[in-house]
């Protein structure tokens, strides 16, 4: 499991209102949602048009680019 290091920030009335978690460790989570996300979209998708594994690698590639440009 991974391990988060969490830093909560609280307001005026010590209430929290915030987490910070290290940089490399919000990118782990983005890495893990997006693969998560790509293993649904697989599975919905059994029945449909299927890709060539380099078709599928050249499309997972593209959608990496357009997320680091967004």
């Amino acid at each position: 499991m991974l391990e988060i290091h969490k830093n909560i920030v609280l307001d005026e009335n010590q209430q929290p209102i915030a987490v910070l978690i290290p940089i490399a460790e919000f990118e782990k989570i983005e890495e893990i949602i997006e693969d998560y996300g790509l293993a649904k979209l697989m599975e919905e998708s059994e029945n449909k048009e299927r890709l060539s594994k380099p078709e599928a690698l050249k499309y997972y590639q593209s959608l990496k680019q357009h997320h680091v440009e967004s």
